[in-house]
């Protein structure tokens, strides 16, 4: 509890503290009440980048998840020669910092000096720049997917990995094809990890900072100082030095989260039951 208290309470009510004043340059630190929560439920910036990591998350979380559920499946079935090799090959790139993985895709995806400037001269074609303000979005679901279809495969294989046998056998027996096992047996007995799975990767996506950060310098005609919630409150805490909005934005950003996580959760215990 005491650790609790100082690694999650403390940082929360210092925050919601911050989130009642604002520093001024004539007349200093003042207490505003509410007024830093009105400013941000009517910020359009901060609710363009809710919406942007929105669009993410309806459509990269199920990509991923979906991909690393049929390679949990492919592992699980025991018909893929090589498993073990397939299965660390598939979880190593979580393995590496999340800084190094977008610095390589960064480079991957240069249209100057990268793997795309290269097919463009070698084949003297001209591929669309994956860095375009139309394009970095999907380009940054690229490189999230890439880095967490092994974490949510290993999850996911886990929870086949303790199924009774005799569900499969029983099925079988039925006359049940693999297809309809996969179906009726193996994914309704791992619905509670899909579910967590679930979870972690929308709190993941609305948290979303490292992948546009590192990216911003590669394609800043494409990401904004507020492309994500995240990188948006960093913008107004450590350039715009405004510490007190920026508690405040943080603040409205979690219980966002929150609320979309717990109504995620609550779908998921539904159907299970």
């Amino acid at each position: 509890m005491a650790v609790f208290a100082l690694v999650f309470l403390a940082p929360v009510l210092y925050s919601l503290y911050l989130s009642f004043f604002r520093d001024q340059l004539v007349g200093g630190t003042s207490f505003v009440g509410l007024d830093n929560f009105q400013r941000a439920f009517e910020d359009e910036k901060f609710w363009e980048a809710v919406g942007r990591v929105a669009l993410f998350l309806a459509v990269q979380v199920p990509v991923m998840l979906g991909l690393a559920l049929l390679i949990a499946l492919a592992l699980d079935s025991g018909r893929l020669y090589g498993k073990a090799f397939f299965r660390i090959s598939v979880f190593l790139p979580y393995a590496v910092p999340a800084v190094v993985a977008t610095l390589m895709w960064g480079f991957i995806y240069g249209t100057r000096f990268g793997l795309v400037a290269n097919i463009n001269d070698s084949l003297g074609v001209s591929l669309p720049d994956p860095l375009s303000p139309s394009l970095v979005l999907a380009s940054i679901g690229n490189i999230v997917t890439w880095e967490f279809v092994g974490y949510n495969m290993l999850i996911f294989y886990s929870a086949l990995r303790v199924v009774p046998k005799s569900l499969y056998e029983a099925a079988e027996i039925d006359g049940a094809g693999q297809w309809r096992i996969i179906a009726a047996v193996k994914i309704p007995a791992i619905r509670g990890a899909l579910v967590i799975a679930t979870i972690f990767s929308v709190i993941g996506s609305f948290q979303l900072f490292n992948e546009p950060s590192i990216l911003q310098s590669l394609a800043p005609n494409a990401i904004t100082t507020y492309f994500t919630p995240n990188l948006y409150t960093f913008t107004l805490s450590f350039s715009g030095r405004q510490q007190n909005y920026a508690a405040t934005v943080s603040l409205v950003m979690g219980l966002v989260t929150m609320i979309i996580a717990y109504a995620v959760q609550l779908r998921g215990m539904r159907k299970e039951a």
